[in-house]
């Protein structure tokens, strides 16, 4: 079957996509704006994409065409698809039908953490032989791929609340079907799909209806807002997760912070083992505790669980290290939300010892773009040295918003000024957090080459 994919260039479309591909089906695809990681990925896999929706480069042999959610109605492309009665079907439908069925689907649902979480549990079966399928929102640095079949019963998959596609405005991780079920945390976002936190909450609701009674539902307990999820009715087994929490029925804390942290996990207020890792912040142990409940659960014992995070590299685009140059620090961050931005500047912040936390921002998401969280940037910014924003399309204003830290904000209006004047500006032991959702007109690269020749110009 010869598969085409519309907006492939997404990150779970091109899991879509290369799950697709292993199947043994013919893939091809077209996006409007397809970048790293994912068009590298698509390159390696041998998936032909177009840069466009030009039906006239659509080869006569499609037998299905796979519809991401970011098509809508009045695109010509779907006008086109429709009144040439074509055949087609939603992501999370194929994903359903062709790869989950028969599977049991291990969900990681919530506002932040889904990626490393959802990377970290499939680490985990892999370390422990199990093969596990998975599909991530992102490039799990152990396996260099954001999606794959697997061998055995179990797959993993990054479950949004994101709504399906035009025709299917339901959740896409109810097509899912869990039977182990992590929630990380709950907060609005998603303002061009939902009109408030109550509809996302009802989404979660009925995710939750979906996990079998034999199954396994992991939360965060500090969150209220999963409270408020299961106070409209669960059937399965609930155990909770924090590391502030000891009264949890998981809990983490950190018995030392460096290069190499060291970490304990606890059952039940009960030690179970110690582990070390590089990754920084509160927010990613956080997310590695919800991983050893939720392997806890199909049996894989926690030590090992341990043991194989501390082997875990990370995810490309989270809290990624892209370099050091002259002295300079280079980090790359997916944070599209005031929480995320908060989390990672407290996660990078403790390493700063000598010289400037630099923070770079692009409001990119369509949230963040409408000014949802507007009132709540500045204090999620406010550890940072400097901040330097791209203004962007934004339909709000920045300098009223974030006024209460006007005295170390830098507003530019394109990449090719932000980048001069970091290259200009960053001294040794400088830190460089840059953070979007997108690729920032390929800022992290371009300010790479900079620092790059300044170093050798020196």
């Amino acid at each position: 079957m010869h598969i085409h994919i519309l907006g492939v260039g997404g990150t779970f479309m091109g899991g879509i996509a290369a799950l697709a591909k292993e199947l043994g089906h013919k893939v091809s695809g077209s996006d409007k704006n397809i970048y790293p990681p994912m068009s590298t990925q698509l390159k390696k896999l041998g998936i032909n994409y177009f840069q466009n929706y030009d039906p006239k480069n659509f080869a006569d042999d499609i037998d299905l065409y796979i519809v991401g959610n970011v098509m809508s109605r009045g695109h010509e492309v779907i006008e086109w698809l429709l009144n040439e009665n074509l055949p087609y079907i939603s992501g999370p439908e194929w994903l359903a039908n062709y790869v989950l069925r028969d599977r049991w689907v291990i969900g990681v649902a919530g506002t932040h953490g889904k990626t490393t979480t959802t990377s970290m549990i499939a680490w985990i079966l892999e370390s422990a032989g199990l093969n596990p399928g998975y599909l991530v929102g992102g490039i799990p640095e152990n396996f260099k791929l954001s999606a794959r079949l697997g061998s055995s019963e179990y797959f993993v998959i990054e479950s949004d609340e994101y709504d399906t596609a035009f025709f299917d405005k339901r959740a896409k991780f109810v097509h899912y079907r869990p039977k182990t079920l992590v929630i990380s945390n709950l907060e609005f976002d998603h303002a061009d799909i939902y009109k408030d936190l109550d509809e996302i909450i009802k989404q979660f609701t009925h995710l939750i209806r979906t996990v079998p009674s034999r199954g396994t539902i992991a939360i965060n307990k500090e969150d209220h807002n999963i409270s408020k999820v299961l106070s409209h009715g669960y059937w399965s087994n609930v155990e909770t997760f924090s590391c502030s929490d000891s009264t949890s029925d998981w809990h983490a804390k950190y018995e030392m912070i460096g290069a190499n942290s060291t970490f304990t996990i606890l059952k039940n207020n009960q030690a179970i083992g110690t582990g070390s890792w590089s990754l920084m912040g509160e927010h990613n142990l956080e997310n590695a505790v919800s991983a050893i409940a939720a392997t806890n659960s199909i049996g894989v014992h926690p030590k090992d669980s341990i043991q194989a995070l501390e082997e875990f590299l990370g995810v490309r685009r989270r809290l990624e290290r892209k370099g050091i140059f002259k002295g300079v620090h280079i980090y790359d961050d997916f944070a599209h939300h005031p929480t995320a931005f908060k989390k990672t500047i407290q996660a990078i912040k403790p390493h700063v010892t000598e010289g400037k936390l630099i923070c770079v921002v692009e409001f990119r998401s369509n949230t963040m773009r409408i000014g949802t969280h507007a009132g709540d940037l500045a204090q999620s910014l406010s550890l940072a040295d400097k901040v330097y924003v791209l203004r962007g399309n934004v339909s709000w204003d920045i300098e009223k918003s974030l006024e209460s830290i006007k005295s170390k904000m830098y507003i530019f209006d394109n990449v090719e000024e932000i980048s001069n004047a970091l290259t200009c500006n960053s001294e040794i032991n400088d830190y460089i957090l840059i953070m979007s959702n997108g690729d920032f007109g390929g800022l992290t690269r371009i300010l790479s080459q900079n620092l790059k020749s300044r170093e050798m110009e020196k």
